[in-house]
């Protein structure tokens, strides 16, 4: 293995471990989820944009683009502002163990998007997975509105991994990326009204604190704008397998980070890691089975050759 492709991989795995670090930041912020997704989409955008004029690109894009865009976007807030909300709910373990069958969802909304067969392994791994939340939902059913939260949170960030696949096809990611910025910002400005006024205790802050902007400047620009930089242009050079695969490590890198930087707090029963252990096993070897398959469709083809 070269040294470039061994610096590729390590990027990748930074970049993984900055996401998983996502969780833990909707803790360390004290206002509300819909107030994180807020300040969130404003600052990265106002990065994106920034970093396409330094590219020399034009920001305009057709009334039709821009409206799929945008509305693409409403459903990333939407998933956001569940995935903070669950964390805040329960805790970052039980929200990323969540947010670990988003690939598994993918599975199955993709063939469904594309107008082809699920295929059998996928349901089996589904099934798996259903397996690890009975388990987690057993043993820690005081959590069970914050792992809803977060499984919701994850169906609906497969929807919009479905769409996004078929965007970046035609635009740039870049482009793609700060429009959609945008229309989850204007979705948790219009839900924030309502989340005060149904779903929360406390008055609208109306300010975040100097702790709670530096957590969201990090949020935004370090786990937006640069994780999404640099995994874009790894893209370019490392295969979907690897990306896919190393992309599983996300659940396990945020619950590792969330045990060290809260303690106790994140300490769950020994049933909740045996569940979370299921999820994960069948989210990573939805990929290794694909790679197999792969393998022999390649080796029947060329017998036939």
């Amino acid at each position: 293995m070269n040294q470039g492709l061994i610096k590729d991989y390590l990027w990748l795995h930074l970049v993984v471990l900055i996401w998983g670090f996502t969780a833990v930041l909707g803790l360390l912020i004290s206002i509300s989820p819909v107030e994180i997704v807020l300040y969130r989409t404003f600052l990265a955008s106002a990065g994106l944009a920034i970093l396409i004029r330094l590219k020399g690109r034009v920001l305009r894009v057709r009334m039709k683009d821009a409206v799929q865009f945008l509305g693409t976007g409403a459903l990333i807030g939407l998933h956001w502002t569940l995935f903070f909300w669950s964390a805040q709910l329960s805790t970052a373990s039980v929200c990323l163990a969540g947010m670990a069958t988003c690939s598994l969802w993918t599975a199955l909304i993709e063939p469904l998007a594309n107008r082809q067969a699920i295929k059998w392994y996928e349901v089996v791994l589904g099934l798996v997975v259903i397996i690890g939340l009975i388990v987690i939902f057993k043993f820690e059913s005081g959590y069970w509105l914050g792992l809803g939260m977060a499984v919701f949170s994850a169906m609906i960030g497969a929807v919009f991994t479905v769409i996004n696949g078929k965007l970046t096809r035609s635009h740039s990611p870049f482009i793609i990326s700060f429009y959609e910025m945008g229309g989850a910002f204007l979705l948790s400005l219009g839900f924030l009204p309502l989340y005060y006024y149904f779903f929360s205790d406390t008055a609208f802050t109306g300010f975040p604190s100097k702790s709670d902007w530096f957590w969201l400047l990090v949020l935004s620009q370090l786990c937006t704008v640069f994780a999404f930089t640099v995994s874009v242009e790894l893209m370019k050079r490392l295969t979907a397998f690897t990306i896919n695969l190393t992309i599983n490590m996300e659940p396990v890198y945020g619950i590792l980070l969330a045990v060290l930087v809260f303690g106790n707090e994140e300490k769950m029963t020994p049933e909740f890691y045996w569940g979370t252990g299921i999820i994960l096993a069948s989210v990573c070897m939805y990929p290794v089975i694909q790679f197999v398959l792969r393998q022999k469709r390649v080796r029947q083809l060329r017998r036939i050759q």
